[in-house]
């Protein structure tokens, strides 16, 4: 019917061309396209009365489609009853098929129930097993963080910081992103910056703790180190030793293996004591948990504070380093003192040296170098004024050893020391001083000692035993038997050991100061010297000088000089073999024990003068003269002859010094005898002298004569000890003849027989003879030749007056 309708308008609209749009529109709403508008709107818009046109043409179509609809259902009318008329058969199947079904959807509810009821449990436990599974995947996502902060809880009860940090690191990172949307997991968030700063104060703390540990246990850690020092320097001086056991091996094969078993059985003890004692004890860094440092730093590295925990270690280090380096008072009293003082410094910069090797930037070298070389200024300031408050030789030996020792450690370390080295030398001097006051106390103590008279041996062993200890050689005296006399007294051979031992001590210092033989043969001369020009110089002096000391004494002191002046070559030896150094050398210096005993020679026999003479003013002092004796007793005087006597013995006692010495001394003692006669003739307080007294004195002039005509030390020629009296015995001579015009008239001749008057002196002894005269002889105006004698002495006073006046005025 469509078809045919589109036929219609086909053949409509080739028919009348104006139909043509009204046809394509009613063909386009029968194909049911939409939408419509646009069919519709080009229907209303071609032309005025379009609507009522295509309405027209609407109602056409349906009509011929109402005729084809009617066609149809008359077609099928049949089969629509025959289907009707089936339904209505099977109505009454169907009512009891629904009474069935009813029946049987009871049966099945009834049925069902129980598997409803299960279903809805089974629905239930299937919505809880989701919800489980759903809480189980979130737990799983939390779950390890909330691992990781109980990990970080527990590394923080155990003090494991620096892994606590890390631990803090991967949760904020990692895993608490993952939960972030939990509660628990903002709380943890916020803890965390907590314990960061809970983490800083703790490791700081643990840091002071540190700080406090090493400066109260630095002396422990600084004498570990130093020991260690000196086994290595032991260890290495012994395989030295061992590697110089083949010297003259071609010459004397049997005797170097029995040298060479020997020190490889010194060596193997050796290394066997230094196992046991590195057994013993531990290393330095052993003693020290060097763990806060490593934690508190690396904390802080983490935490981006590295720089601020470096200055404050730096810090805190300085200021233990100026409390460690302040020394105490008491210091110089014992070598414990100095050798606390050493340790703890070496403890420190041990302690430095290993935070610089095994922390990167916590200490630099040139921060170590700089606080070294404060801290040795330092420790030279301090060594300078304590050792210079030290008196005892082996206290400062000890404070030696103890810097060697010190440097020798911190040198191991990398630290310089030459300064300290330099300032040994300045103790040696100081120590050198020391011994120069022990050895001046042993010296005093070896003179007073002394008996000052030659030592007797009885036999061989006691001569042996004298030699071994002093260098005497005298083939005379090796002629001689036993029991005999060497002619020193017991200090020499004292004198002569403790020069050596003085020696023994000033090597001690020089070893181990890396110098070379001619410097330590170089030291030892000078310290030799020092010890004989000045200490036993100034012994020798002081023993001289002493009042107790007699001029038999003085003697034997000149014979123990000259036999110790004797053996300074032999010292010289010593020190040569001691130090490998020929004397040959160019440089080698000389000791001064010449011109030492020289000295003390010297000084020795100018006191044996001065006691000689203060002995002879000793007997002139108890001399008791009657100056107004008419007549002498016509004999010598008792003191005189009593000196005389004394004078003799003494010269005796001088035949074992040299004869020039004795021949000095003896001449020495005649002239002092000579002034002190004539002083006492010319002394102010003498008013008066008799001519007996004249003839008494010259009696004791004669008696001093006849001693020194006897020779009393060999060796003078002629009359030469007789001249020593030549002044007295002209002036005698002169008032016992009574010759005063031959002494006017030959004054001022070379040939006069009374040239060596002094008019003067002749003025003053006449002046005290012509008041004696006056004063004795009252009556003697009354007889003449007393009156012409009077005169004469008045004549020749004005006479001898006239020669002083002129010559005071010629001088």
């Amino acid at each position: 019917m469509a078809r045919k309708s589109k036929s219609n308008l086909s053949e409509f609209y080739l028919e009348e061309n104006k139909d043509q749009i009204y046809e394509n529109a009613l063909a386009e709403i029968q194909s049911f396209e939409l939408p419509l508008g646009t069919t519709l709107r080009s229907v209303y818009d071609d032309q005025p009365n379009a609507h009522q046109k295509f309405m027209e043409k609407l109602d056409a179509c349906i009509r011929n489609h109402d005729r084809e609809i009617e066609k149809m259902c008359n077609f099928h009318h049949q089969g629509f009853v025959d289907a009707i008329t089936e339904l209505l058969k099977v109505r009454a199947d169907a009512e009891k098929l629904k009474v069935q079904v009813t029946d049987t959807n009871r049966r099945l509810q009834d049925a069902g129930k129980e598997v409803i009821a299960q279903t809805e449990e089974i629905i239930r436990c299937r919505v809880q097993q989701r919800n489980i599974t759903t809480v189980v995947e979130k737990l799983q996502l939390c779950l390890p963080v909330l691992e990781m902060y109980s990990k970080l809880k527990e590394q923080m009860s155990v003090k494991r910081y620096y892994s606590a940090l890390k631990t803090m690191e991967q949760l904020e990172n990692l895993y608490l992103p993952r939960v972030s949307q939990y509660r628990f997991c903002q709380i943890m968030m916020e803890n965390l910056p907590k314990l960061r700063e809970e983490i800083k104060e703790i490791s700081m703390s643990d840091l002071k703790d540190f700080l406090e540990s090493i400066r109260k246990h630095s002396d422990r850690i600084g004498e570990t180190a130093m020991k260690q020092a000196q086994q290595q320097k032991t260890f290495s001086t012994a395989l030295q030793k061992q590697n110089n056991v083949n010297y003259g091996r071609n010459m004397h094969l049997g005797r170097n293996r029995i040298l060479e078993s020997k020190n490889e059985i010194t060596l193997k003890r050796t290394f066997e004591d230094e196992d046991e004692h590195e057994e013993e004890v531990l290393t330095a860094q052993d003693l020290v948990d060097f763990s806060p440092v490593y934690r508190c730093l690396h904390i802080y590295s983490v935490l981006g504070d590295g720089e601020i925990f470096e200055n404050y270690y730096r810090k805190q280090r300085r200021k233990q380093a100026r409390l460690v380096l302040q020394p105490q008072s008491s210091m110089h009293e014992t070598v414990e003192g100095y050798r606390r003082y050493f340790s703890q410094i070496v403890g420190f910069f041990v302690v430095e040296d290993h935070i610089l090797h095994v922390t990167q930037g916590l200490v630099t070298r040139t921060y170590t170098d700089e606080l070294w070389n404060m801290a040795l200024s330092k420790i030279i300031a301090v060594l300078r004024t304590h050792s210079s408050y030290c008196s005892d030789p082996d206290l400062v030996l000890e404070l030696k050893n103890l810097i060697v020792v010190f440097a020798d450690t911190l040198q191991g370390y990398g630290f310089p020391v030459n300064r300290l080295f330099d300032l040994l030398f300045e103790i040696r001097d100081q120590y050198n001083e020391t011994l120069l006051k022990k050895w001046s106390g042993l010296f005093r103590d070896i003179f007073e000692a002394d008996n000052y008279s030659p030592i007797p041996v009885a036999n061989e062993e006691e001569y042996r035993i004298v030699i071994s200890k002093f260098p005497f050689q005298d083939p005379e005296l090796d002629k001689q038997s036993f029991p005999k006399k060497l002619p020193m007294s017991q200090s020499v051979p004292q004198i002569y050991m403790q020069v050596k031992e003085f020696i023994y001590a000033s090597l001690k210092f020089s070893e181990s100061l890396h110098r070379s033989s001619t410097e330590i043969d170089d030291m030892l001369r000078k310290s030799t010297n020092l010890l004989l020009t000045r200490t036993l110089s100034s012994c020798l002096q002081n023993l001289i000088k002493k009042p107790h000391i007699g001029l038999t004494e003085l003697v034997q002191i000149i014979i123990n000089t000259t036999h110790l002046e004797q053996a300074c070559k032999y010292l010289e030896d010593f020190i040569s073999n001691i130090t490998n150094i020929s004397q040959l050398t160019v440089h080698t210096a000389r000791l001064y024990g010449l011109s030492t005993f020289k000295d003390a020679r010297h000084a020795a026999e100018g006191e044996i003068y001065t006691k000689l003479n203060q002995k002879i003013d000793e007997f002139i002092q108890i001399a008791d003269y009657d100056w107004t004796m008419s007549e002498s007793d016509g004999r010598a005087s008792g003191y005189l002859m009593d000196l005389i006597n004394f004078l003799r013995s003494t010269f005796q006692v001088f035949t074992h010094l040299p004869g020039k010495v004795a021949q000095t001394a003896c001449m020495s003692a005649c002239q002092h005898l000579s002034m002190s006669l004539m002083q006492m003739l010319l002394d102010s307080e003498l008013k008066q002298i008799s001519m007996g007294a004249i003839q008494q004195f010259n009696l004791d002039v004669i008696q001093c004569e006849l001693f020194a005509s006897s020779e009393p030390v060999p060796g003078f020629q002629g009359d030469t000890l007789q001249l020593a009296f030549i002044d007295l015995r002209q002036l005698l001579d002169l008032f016992m003849v009574w010759d005063w015009s031959t002494y006017l008239a030959d004054y001022g001749q070379a040939t006069s027989k009374y040239l060596r008057v002094n008019p003067s002196t002749a003025l003053t002894l006449l002046e005290k003879m012509k008041d004696s005269s006056k004063k004795n002889n009252i009556f003697a105006q009354f007889r003449k030749n007393d009156r012409d004698k009077q005169k004469l002495i008045e004549t020749v006073v004005k006479q001898l007056r006239s020669l002083v006046n002129g010559m005071s005025q010629h001088t």
